[in-house]
């Protein structure tokens, strides 16, 4: 029997988790008295009820009882025939907020405070259970859509996962580097396709433009270069628990060869197995401008 704890902070996508599991037939139940776990996984266990797929809501709503959730997981790592995960959901302080003020809900330890003192306090409690988890997803980049695909990729298509999210960024250093970028690379040492007339309209997303690009030499060579040093540094940064990484690829106008080079990269990290997402931040404002 296959059994998913699906725990973390309040607001970080549990409910979304949990629907997502649901619908590829798991027995979902969210927010059960932790008193009562390890007699469900006992009668479950012993193949009563047909039970085969189990996921359980556990969150800080279990109040005084949410700290006996340490002893009651080790007794059902115990148990024969019970194979337990544990999924920790976690998003930023500052995307939590967003989230409580656009849905107008409270936090549940916030009460009279503020929602930074309740989610401050929520982090105190769950780092026991935050420690223990075997797989932990930082929902803060992710739309809901991307939080369902990788749900679907790691508990229904048995993926590897990494504990570590990458987003690739392309971007126009003229209009800023991204605030949020943790590696940034500058790609405006290849050719230049703004240069040819026919070229300059199209994007990175356009053959012809990824045809003139790629076939640089030192565009070969720097995605030689990056292969190698993403197969270093991702591990180390999932040894270290960073769970969410931002790469920033930057051209002049964030149009062409970031674009180019940021999707060959985004190929690179999902062929290493990490969930990842592709963004351009800028390849459409010089239209706009223009316009």
């Amino acid at each position: 029997m296959r059994m998913i704890i699906v725990t973390g902070m309040s607001g970080a996508g549990k409910s979304t988790a949990l629907n997502v599991l649901e619908d590829e037939g798991f027995y979902c139940v969210d927010n059960m008295p932790i008193s009562l776990i390890m007699k469900f996984a006992t009668i479950a266990s012993k193949g009563e009820g047909g039970y085969e797929n189990i996921a359980l809501g556990v969150d800080v709503r279990s109040g005084d009882g949410f700290k006996e959730l340490d002893a009651v997981l080790d007794e059902i790592n115990q148990l024969n025939n019970v194979n337990c995960s544990i999924l920790y959901l976690d998003a930023n302080d500052e995307v939590l907020v967003k989230r409580y003020k656009e849905t107008r809900r409270t936090h549940p330890l916030a009460k009279d405070n503020r929602i930074e003192d309740g989610i401050k306090e929520e982090r105190r409690r769950l780092d026991f259970i935050r420690r223990r988890s075997s797989i932990i997803i930082d929902t803060s980049n992710m739309l809901t859509r991307e939080f369902k695909a990788e749900m679907e990729k790691i508990f229904i298509h048995n993926k590897k996962f990494n504990n570590l999210f990458v987003t690739v960024l392309s971007f126009g250093f003229k209009y800023g580097i991204p605030s949020d970028a943790d590696l940034v690379f500058d790609v405006r040492f290849l050719p230049n396709p703004y240069y040819i007339q026919e070229l300059r309209p199209l994007t990175g997303n356009d053959k012809p433009i990824q045809d003139y690009v790629l076939k640089a030499p030192e565009s070969k060579e720097f995605l030689e270069k990056m292969k190698d040093m993403l197969k270093f540094l991702l591990p180390n940064y999932v040894k270290e628990g960073k769970n969410n990484l931002v790469i920033a690829i930057g051209c002049t106008g964030g149009k062409h060869r970031s674009v180019t080079l940021a999707n060959e990269i985004y190929k690179i990290i999902w062929e290493l197995e990490y969930g990842c997402k592709i963004e351009h931040r800028d390849i459409e404002k010089d239209a706009k401008r223009k316009g």
